[in-house]
């Protein structure tokens, strides 16, 4: 069978237009099935992010390790529980942005190294005025955590990527791609 000159413009067009689409959200990654320990990193990256939806200082400073440090990419760190308290104190109170995460992944070295665990995952910054422009942002986080002698993991370093300006549906998406559950193995 032979296709008309149009025909294959328009096989043609609409091949390019799927292959762009496709580069614009690619699929998505099978999910990720974790360990009971990396779930027990899990519960608690998600605790450490409702200390801060529920403008929680304690709570949020139970999660950091005594001598953690955040923004531990940047030349000058914050370094040490109660700085970094301080610094947060503003995001924490919430009164002129919300900042809201959840984890996509956790891991766990085999063997030894038990105690450190790396967690990642999507973040969306809002901006309360609702005339701000823009009012959403999204970035991600990679933390690593500790568990300290007495079983409780504590995150030790933390980072994350610059947010980017997010539309409403993308910001609507973010909330809904959020997993109470871990994803067990």
């Amino acid at each position: 069978m032979r296709l008309s000159a149009a025909s294959r413009l328009s096989a043609a067009v609409l091949w390019a237009a799927s292959a762009a689409a496709w580069a614009q959200s690619p699929p998505r990654p099978e999910p990720a099935r974790m360990t009971a320990a990396e779930c027990e990193v899990w519960a608690r990256e998600l605790s450490f992010a409702q200390s801060v939806a529920d403008h929680d200082a304690a709570a949020f400073a139970s999660h950091l390790e005594a001598d953690a440090a955040f923004g531990a990419s940047q030349p000058q760190p914050t370094r040490g529980r109660e700085a970094i308290a301080q610094r947060w104190a503003g995001i924490v109170g919430g009164k002129r942005m919300k900042l809201s995460w959840y984890p996509t992944r956790t891991t766990i070295a085999a063997g030894s190294v038990s105690d450190v665990a790396w967690s990642s995952g999507p973040s969306l910054f809002e901006d309360l005025d609702p005339k701000a422009t823009p009012r959403y942002r999204i970035g991600a986080f990679h933390s690593v955590w500790h568990r300290g002698p007495d079983g409780v993991w504590r995150v030790l370093f933390d980072d994350g990527v610059e947010p980017r300006p997010a539309t409403e549906a993308e910001a609507q998406a973010f909330r809904e791609g959020r997993q109470a559950a871990c994803p067990r193995a």
